[in-house]
Order: structure tokens, then sequence, then C-alpha cells
């Protein structure tokens, strides 16, 4: 068990992939080093990766005799669409591509560590600043639709005495999406590594495919649901 926590304690510890002087000369910020986290670094690699991937999948686009790099754009496209629109509502079809980019994110992010790299969504800061941008989209989504004065309505919704648990849930929502991914992510972790303890080498394998591929993408899965879930609330 000392093993094991040893291990959880080396996962969640945030290393410093390397470190940015500020010039003495720089007002304010002079002579201050920046630390930039392992998760910051794999962060920007996965946005590379999907970005790369979509300039490489989009050049040339055609309307006829289309390429078979095309018709594969398309049919990711169209399925992600399709998936995310039948969670979200055609009213909030405008949010689809950001959640769908979400999904593309978290999934690639829980599934990275097959590959021996740390996933991002194992640092806290990467969920909670995933979970912030779903809140920040959500109450922006209700003020257009509602317009300012609807929206601060809204709080007073069904009956005026329930107004403080419905400011209360601003910041229980992001902590509830946050906590959700990263306990998820984490929890993963630490069964494999106890499995790893009691069973043979070869027999964790199944396991390490339904919790490092399956729960991983899931996890994704959950995390667009309950946005796209707020966000059909805030706009009804």
């Amino acid at each position: 068990m000392e093993e094991l926590a040893a291990k959880l304690l080396e996962e969640l510890n945030c290393e410093t992939a390397f470190s940015i002087q500020i010039p003495q000369g720089v007002p304010l910020i002079g002579g201050v080093s920046l630390d930039i986290a392992e998760s910051v670094v794999i962060t920007w690699v996965i946005m590379a990766v999907i970005l790369l991937a979509s300039f490489f999948l989009t050049r040339n686009l055609r309307v006829h005799n289309i390429t078979k790099r095309q018709l594969v754009a398309e049919t990711i496209v169209t399925k992600l669409d399709g998936f995310v629109t039948g969670m979200v509502g055609e009213e909030g079809k405008a949010y689809v591509p950001y959640l769908a980019t979400v999904l593309v994110f978290i999934g690639i992010s829980n599934v990275i560590g097959l590959f021996g790299v740390k996933p991002p969504t194992k640092d806290m800061n990467v969920t909670a600043a995933l979970a912030l941008m779903s809140i920040v989209l959500i109450q922006c989504a209700g003020i257009r639709r509602k317009g300012v004065k609807g929206w601060l309505k809204s709080f007073t919704e069904p009956i005026a005495i329930v107004t403080p648990i419905n400011i209360l849930e601003l910041f229980i929502r992001p902590l509830s999406l946050c906590m959700r991914l990263f306990g998820n992510v984490v929890g993963a972790f630490v069964i494999m590594e106890l499995i790893k303890l009691l069973v043979p080498v070869v027999l964790p394998v199944p396991f390490s495919f339904y919790f490092d591929i399956f729960d991983g993408l899931i996890q994704a899965y959950v995390f667009v649901f309950l946005t796209s879930l707020f966000i059909k609330e805030a706009i009804e």
C-alpha cells in the first residue's frame, strides 16, 4: 500500500517541464521565473495534433470527386455533429463546434496514457479550466437567449425563496464537473495499480483496455453530456 500511495502522489504531482526566466528589465514581473507544468506542455501537444490533423484532412476540399481524405473528414464531422446535437438539441446547435472539440480533446487526453504519457486530465488545474470554460459558456448562452434581465430573473425561478440556492449552483456546477472528471481519471489509475499488485502481469490487459480506453472515453462523453444538459436548461 505504501508503494501504491507513493505512485499516486507521483501521478498527482504537477511536475515542471521547463522554466521561463523573465528579464530584469520587464516592468512588474522582471526577474520572475515561470514554471511551465508538464500537463500544460502535453495539452499544447494534444492541441497541436488536433490542429495539424484538421489542417491535413481539410486541405483542397472539393464538391465533386472528393478524395478519401475528405471523405474521412466529412464522416468525422458529420458523426460528431449528429452525436453532440442529439445531446444539446437543435436550439443549442450554435454550441456544437465547441462541445465537439472538448469531446475530442478530453477523449484524447484520457487515452494518451497508453503511450506512456501522463494524461493532462490527472492535473486538477486542467479539469478546473475545462469546467470553468463550460460554465462561462452556459451562462453566456442563458444571457444570449433571455437577455441580462431574463437571465437574472431565472435565478428566482420557480420561486424567489430558492434564489440563494440557484446562485450557489454557479459555483457548485464547475466544481462538480471538475471533480467528476478528475476523480474518475485518478480512480481508474488507482484501480489499475491495485490490479497489477494482486494479479499476474498478463491478466491486467483487459482491465487496462476498459479503464484506459473505454472509461476514458466515457468520462469525455459524461463531461460533454452534462455541459449540454446545462446549456439546454439555460436556453429553455
